[in-house]
């Protein structure tokens, strides 16, 4: 069977699904993943930092040789929020390619359409339902893959926690401002979709898989246990409310938390309940699958580099 990968580079996370294509869905066969943190130095200097750059590449020169040891025949690599606004971007680009990935810097439309495509492969699509993809540098609403069904807000948990840091434990006023700014963000951000009302939301990358897994007591990630998943309102706000009294360290404790999340679980979980209220809605369902599943179908249907 024919294997093809998709690549997410992201601000805070980067990602690749290797899958074998010969029914009607590609079967996963291998995952993997690195918090590099980009976007870490992105808004205090406007560049990706030497220590996150070179993490990067060299996770991306791993992920060259897993792809020719799983016989990878082609893939698609796509960059982000990071990569649009990063003053090194090119820099980068071009290490990655020196590495054996080039890497296409999709545009927020782009971003938020591939992501609706995504969630469809796990969490089946239906009128009156609006996904979320909360990332490191932004985050996307789409409720369609047309041209005005979807918006990108240029807000994700890195960015807000440079903006609005938060203590050790986060002092209350903190997080007050932060749920204000959220809301704000979103209710602003969101004017597009007018007075369309939504049934359901469906919330997909690590903030929202990470309480999923918290929810659960899930010790060992499992993202078929994941993709369905559902959250009522109350447990959101529940974990916000806990995990804003905690420091970085506790909550690296708890079951079910990523290293690498500790620190931006509270503003995403924050821009949830926020979403939650734009929308009138007292439940999420959880996907796994979004962003990255949405480029690897269109590596099946358009082709993509040479793996």
């Amino acid at each position: 069977m024919r294997r093809e990968a998709a690549i997410d580079v992201g601000t805070n996370t980067i990602r690749m699904l290797v899958a074998e294509r010969g029914g009607r869905r590609p079967v996963p066969v291998a995952r993997m993943r690195s918090i590099v943190g980009l976007g870490r130095l992105l808004r205090e200097t406007g560049r990706i930092g030497k220590t996150e750059f070179a993490a990067g590449v060299r996770v991306l020169r791993e992920f060259r040789r897993e792809m020719g040891r799983a016989g990878v025949a082609s893939y698609r690599a796509c960059g982000t929020a990071c990569l649009r606004s990063a003053e090194n971007s090119a820099d980068f680009l071009e290490a990655a390619s020196a590495a054996g990935i080039d890497i296409e810097v999709i545009g927020p439309a782009e971003e938020a359409r591939l992501a609706w495509e995504g969630i469809g492969q796990a969490v089946a699509g239906r009128p009156g339902d609006v996904a979320m993809d909360i990332g490191g540098g932004s985050t996307e609403f789409a409720y369609g893959h047309r041209e005005g069904e979807s918006v990108s807000i240029p807000t994700g948990v890195v960015a807000m926690s440079t903006l609005l840091p938060l203590s050790d434990p986060p002092d209350p006023w903190e997080l007050r401002a932060v749920s204000y700014y959220a809301g704000r963000r979103i209710e602003d951000g969101t004017r597009i979709f007018g007075s369309r009302r939504f049934r359901r939301l469906i919330g997909t990358a690590g903030t929202f898989t990470t309480l999923a897994a918290m929810e659960m007591g899930m010790t060992r990630y499992d993202p078929d246990r994941i993709d369905g998943a559902r959250l009522s309102g109350a447990a959101v706000r529940r974990w916000a409310g806990r995990l804003g009294r905690m420091t970085d360290a506790q909550r690296l404790r708890v079951t079910g938390m990523e290293k690498g999340r500790e620190r931006y679980v509270v503003p995403g979980t924050l821009l949830i309940v926020a979403a939650l209220e734009r929308f009138g809605l007292n439940w999420v369902t959880v996907s796994d699958a979004g962003l990255l599943e949405g480029i690897l179908a269109g590596v099946g249907r358009n082709g993509g580099e040479d793996g």
